[in-house]
């Protein structure tokens, strides 16, 4: 992990305090950021490689940092909040963020989601031709789904559902995100729509669709696929 900075966000001394050994200790550089402004100010112009975004700043909402970074830079945000409110999380996340961890919180879940948001955005950069998700591989060029050598048979919207999953593997996705990008803007609100689909695929593709691993709900914002 060397070399990796990690800006963290917030306006508690004691979140910096605690956060800066435990980064240190696991192979990251901290960066320091109090208020929404600097910490928009030290993403131009040190480039950090994730950030670490507290929702409640002094100068300005959280959400706002966000939507801003956006406008220029797809570096990973982990969303670090007190806030638990389900519209704040799917807020987040659709503004850009990749993750959200709760206050209060322990650095071991922390430092996992640290670790596969930059991963992801590694994979996403490298767009990588057969994509795996658990124990399946899914071949984009040939629109293929495979599982221990033999192929699982998908209609054209459940292939390009499981690949714009994959492709995001261990991030939360809002309906609306999903529903967006593998539908269009016209469907952003057919969430039972995007239920069925879900449940189709869970019965091809899971071992216990009972008990799904690759397609994990996360209630009332959306669904993460597995690691």
């Amino acid at each position: 992990m060397s070399g990796i900075s990690v800006l963290v966000v917030d306006d508690e001394p004691a979140i910096h305090r605690f956060m800066a050994p435990a980064l240190a200790a696991n192979g990251y550089e901290a960066m320091r950021a109090d208020t929404g402004t600097q910490a928009l100010s030290l993403a131009v112009n040190r480039r950090p490689d994730i950030i670490v975004l507290d929702l409640g700043l002094p100068d300005m909402d959280g959400k706002e940092v966000l939507r801003r970074l956006r406008e220029w830079s797809d570096v990973p945000v982990v969303v670090l909040s007190a806030r638990d409110r389900e519209i704040e999380k799917i807020e987040a996340l659709d503004l850009g963020a990749d993750d959200f961890v709760n206050k209060p919180f322990g650095i071991g879940e922390l430092m996992a989601r640290l670790r596969a948001a930059l991963r992801h955005r590694m994979q996403e950069k490298g767009e990588t031709p057969v994509l795996r998700l658990g124990g399946i591989e899914i071949d984009i060029p040939r629109h293929r789904v495979v599982r221990d050598g033999a192929e699982i048979k998908l209609t054209p919207k459940e292939f390009e559902l499981i690949a714009f999953l994959a492709r995001h593997a261990g991030k939360v996705l809002t309906h609306r995100q999903i529903l967006r990008d593998v539908w269009g803007p016209a469907h952003e609100h057919d969430t039972q729509y995007l239920r069925v689909y879900v449940g189709q695929l869970r019965t091809k593709l899971e071992a216990d669709p009972a008990n799904p691993a690759l397609i994990v709900t996360e209630p009332g914002i959306g669904y993460r696929a597995g690691d």
